[in-house]
């Protein structure tokens, strides 16, 4: 059985207030191009469908094409929401959609939705876990103790029916981690309180395969079968040297490791970062229509940088110096430190910089359920 992996499609995305939108069409119709020639036995779209909890109407139209299309492949598709959709907008229709092969996950009621595929060896168990917040399971399950992502997430996969089929795989959009290492991030992803959103993967020991959403960087977690597929374009340029690919699984019999084939996917326009002193960046006599992040070296001042690389970058997106000068004041590395950082970090940082002595215990544990609450309110 082949299954088609995708994930963080955050469709309606503006990146530095530039509309991704006819980016994102171009590369859903390459993606609907693969599924013509590779003939998946299903599509997996783990979260993040939309970049908004209310989309606009052209993110909608697009979305609607999308799924039409693949629906007139006959082509089952397999939809969870994630931390960016809301669930009941997503979901919209999705009783109706059935009937055309389009599945998409209700918003968490207690029971985690399974629907099933056949191949040459048998049915396959396809579930569908939306994006979890600890609130929403412990609300479902009173009875149960819930005390955070980790303990929500499993408790949600124990009333997972795994009744009737030998393989099975799992749809989901969580932060998850492997013996407490953290996957790669980018800047484009909604980062929450340090540690605070973790589920082990542990959690999926039951799954022969696990289709992950919420981390953008194509990549494993702790074992080759717990994967995110990655974003379709890249988002961020702390992800311009990444190759965004579609995931292709191909699941054998049971007990055996799912086969994994990355197609690259080539984007209408890359996102990437360049630099050099400003003569150098212009020298090029034809326009890029690259998004494009310029540093310039330059130690002397310049009169309109920004005007003169709009002339052969019309798609700058950021202009940023790296000089002595800049070196001295702090330099590009200490907005990345900032970005690496967790709320928490930075407010322990703030507080001992105004009062000349760190967060006590106490303070720091307070701090951490307070910001934790806040994140679930979310």
């Amino acid at each position: 059985m082949k299954l088609l992996h995708l994930a963080d499609l955050h469709i309606g995305k503006r990146v530095n207030e530039f509309s991704m939108l006819e980016d994102q069409i171009y590369i859903l119709h390459q993606i609907l191009d693969i599924a013509r020639e590779r003939r998946p036995d299903g599509v997996l779209i783990a979260g993040d469908v939309y970049d908004k909890t209310i989309p606009s109407a052209e993110a909608v139209t697009v979305l609607d094409g999308f799924l039409t299309s693949l629906a007139d492949l006959h082509i089952p598709v397999f939809v969870v929401p994630g931390n960016h959709d809301s669930a009941e907008r997503l979901g919209f229709g999705s009783h109706l959609l059935r009937e055309s092969g389009v599945y998409i996950a209700a918003p968490y009621h207690g029971a985690v939705e399974r629907f099933t595929l056949e191949d040459a060896y048998g049915p396959v168990g396809i579930h569908l876990l939306p994006f979890l917040r600890p609130a929403a399971v412990g609300a479902c399950h009173p009875e149960e103790k819930v005390d955070g992502y980790d303990s929500g997430v499993r408790l949600a996969l124990s009333h997972a029916d795994f009744s009737g089929a030998d393989r099975h795989v799992l749809v989901a959009h969580q932060f998850v981690t492997s013996g407490g290492k953290e996957p790669e991030r980018s800047d484009s992803e909604a980062i929450t309180v340090g540690g605070l959103d973790n589920v082990e993967v542990s959690a999926f020991d039951r799954f022969d395969y696990v289709a992950l959403g919420h981390i953008h960087g194509p990549q494993f977690v702790g074992r080759p079968s717990v994967r995110y597929a990655g974003s379709p374009l890249k988002y961020s340029f702390s992800e311009w040297r990444q190759q965004k690919t579609a995931l292709l699984v191909t699941l054998r019999g049971p007990g055996e490791e799912p086969e994994l084939e990355k197609i690259p996917l080539i984007p209408l326009r890359n996102l990437r970062v360049i630099r050099g002193p400003l003569a150098q960046l212009t020298a090029m006599g034809e326009k890029s229509q690259d998004y494009i992040e310029a540093v310039l070296t330059d130690e002397e001042s310049l009169a309109d940088p920004l005007g003169e690389l709009r002339q052969i970058y019309p798609n700058l997106m950021r202009l940023t110096f790296d000089n002595r000068r800049t070196q001295t004041q702090g330099g590009p590395g200490v907005a990345q430190s900032i970005r690496e950082k967790s709320p928490l970090e930075l407010f322990g940082e703030f507080y001992e910089a105004q009062n000349g002595a760190p967060l006590e215990e106490e303070q720091t544990a307070l701090l951490s359920q307070l910001l934790a609450g806040l994140e679930e309110a979310r």
